[in-house]
């Protein structure tokens, strides 16, 4: 059964796939905190729409046809679980962060990438207003090439010494920047 409660946690997956801040603004509260931010640009860390729309922009800016099939969503006063799966193509640079400072940048694959993942919301106003994640990155990074060590990992290592890296890691924050209505981005 559709309530507000998983009106909202679905939109907020509509908001990463589309960008659209109509409904960040709709489905997403002002006080929005996201604790899976620390390897995402910093944008994503901001409060409210403007951390969700930065998500979106740097998901999709590495991957293509970005989109989260929902296979499951419980709910239990003001807290959902959503389970689904992650599927795009790996297009753009994948570029990750630690403490707002470039960890790695994953060159695209043209991979394919379908992962499974499982959200923990919490909600108010009928807004989400809090996200974790549990993520299956190993399979990510085994779809990506990087896990076995392979050919990916020799050209995300020739892409930081290149400064190529660098560069898609200041690329990815400025996107995601502009995405969360930042001024100077």
């Amino acid at each position: 059964m559709r309530n507000e409660v998983t009106d909202a946690a679905l939109g907020l997956f509509k908001v990463l796939e589309t960008g659209e801040a109509a409904l960040a603004a709709q489905y997403v509260h002002a006080d929005f905190s996201n604790r899976e931010a620390g390897v995402s640009p910093a944008a994503c860390a901001l409060p409210g729409p403007a951390g969700v729309l930065a998500s979106g922009a740097w998901m999709r800016s590495a991957f293509s046809d970005l989109h989260f099939p929902v296979l499951d969503v419980a709910h239990e006063g003001d807290r959902a679980w959503v389970r689904l799966r992650m599927q795009g193509r790996h297009t753009g640079p994948f570029v990750l962060y630690r403490d707002g400072a470039l960890d790695r940048a994953i060159p695209p694959t043209g991979a394919r990438i379908d992962y499974e993942h499982v959200h923990v919301l919490r909600l108010r106003d009928d807004k989400v207003v809090r996200h974790e994640a549990v993520r299956d990155d190993i399979t990510l990074l085994g779809q990506l090439g990087v896990l076995p060590p392979g050919l990916t990992v020799l050209r995300a290592l020739a892409w930081k010494l290149t400064g190529r890296a660098a560069r898609a890691a200041a690329g990815t924050a400025a996107t995601a920047a502009r995405a969360a209505g930042l001024a100077h981005a």
